[in-house]
């Protein structure tokens, strides 16, 4: 006799019929269950001073466990061999512990940090997350307005009487 089911194309758990499954949801501790003794101190040093930082919600999504204001300020993904840090700030930061740096919108920029022991959760990495959290609770844009360049002013191809603009020239050369 089979069972009629089926299975869940995320996760690849079997799931009966009538049953209720949602494989999205994770805990901090399912998430970090796994995680070598250095890996384990180093995330419980890192929890710890993201959340002196003030109010926030501290979540496990997927993969991920996410700290936020009014919007997500970092998160982190524990690996087999390392922490992988996600910070957004306003601005790209160029230092050693930074491997790689995304734009994630118009005003935010995504680093990508790796930490494998407690003693790397130390400034400048705790002061990128400090600014990220003081960011996260303002309105973003704001902030990022004054790290943004300004638009160009658009050239003018001004034409004198008888003397044709630059495009046209360019047009008229095609032609022949």
């Amino acid at each position: 006799m089979t069972l009629s089911g089926r299975e869940c194309y995320h996760c690849k758990q079997w799931i009966n019929e009538g049953e209720a499954h949602d494989c999205w949801t994770t805990t901090e501790a399912a998430l970090t269950s796994e995680l070598s003794e250095d890996l384990r101190d180093a995330w419980q040093r890192l929890r710890q001073t993201a959340a002196a930082f003030g109010d926030q919600r501290i979540y496990a999504s997927h993969n991920s466990i996410m700290f936020a204001r009014k919007s997500c300020y970092f998160f982190v993904r524990p690996k087999r061999s390392y922490l992988e840090v996600c910070v957004f700030l306003t601005r790209a930061v160029n230092a050693p512990q930074v491997r790689r740096v995304d734009q994630a919108s118009k005003s935010k920029f995504v680093h990508f940090i790796r930490l494998t022991h407690r003693d790397e959760v130390e400034p400048p990495i705790t002061d990128w997350l400090h600014e990220a959290y003081e960011l996260s609770g303002t309105r973003i844009a704001a902030a990022a307005a004054d790290t943004r360049k300004p638009k160009a002013a658009k050239k003018k191809t001004a034409t004198k009487k008888g003397k044709a603009s630059r495009t046209t020239v360019a047009r008229r050369t095609k032609k022949r």
